[in-house]
């Protein structure tokens, strides 16, 4: 079983966060890159559910590999710790990779299709900025996640197999309530 030392993480969003929390879940998930339509339609989600995710005791961090001046520009107003990983020191740490299945599974393409047609209005209303034209860490990354409980222990993990394979917000939740420690009285 992964086991997570304590770490400080730097969002670029607010204040640097311990990792893991003394008495919350970390819910740790590896993104692609700032702007990503596909990670966009995701976080959506995440941002949706945000009070009943921070209810059922689970803090949400998510870490992209895109450098932290251009995420910075991406992640105003979210309600949760973004995180810069340009080097992708984390994603080698967690295991998280890239492949061409992160685009080329057909389960993915009418995710991409309507990222890409959603993030195209929010870009012409001036509501969202596009992605940077170059990605440094690729375009190809796999999402991750990992419930990290209090103790450091990771307690449930997934590992994309394309774009928009990630845990929904229900399975997080089904994730936090079996995801007890031996001291949680659950």
């Amino acid at each position: 079983m992964l086991h997570v030392p304590v770490r400080e993480l730097r969002p670029v969003n607010r204040e640097p966060i311990r990792v893991p929390l003394p008495d919350r879940l970390v819910h740790l998930q590896f993104r692609r890159f700032a702007g990503c339509p596909v990670c966009n339609l995701h976080l959506r989600t995440i941002v949706q559910r945000h009070d009943e995710l921070e209810r059922a005791g689970v803090d949400e961090v998510v870490v992209f590999h895109s450098p932290a001046d251009e995420l910075r520009q991406h992640a105003a107003g979210l309600p949760f710790a973004v995180v810069a990983d340009p080097g992708k020191e984390l994603y080698r740490e967690f295991g998280v990779t890239s492949g061409r299945g992160a685009l080329m599974n057909s389960r993915v393409w009418p995710v991409i299709a309507l990222g890409v047609f959603r993030s195209a209005i929010a870009v012409a209303r001036n509501r969202e900025r596009p992605p940077s034209r170059s990605q440094p860490g690729g375009r190809l990354g796999l999402p991750a996640d990992f419930l990290i409980a209090p103790d450091g222990t990771v307690v449930a993990e997934k590992h994309g197999e394309h774009a928009y394979d990630q845990w929904s917000v229900d399975e997080i939740l089904a994730h936090a309530k079996t995801g007890a420690t031996p001291a949680d009285p659950r």
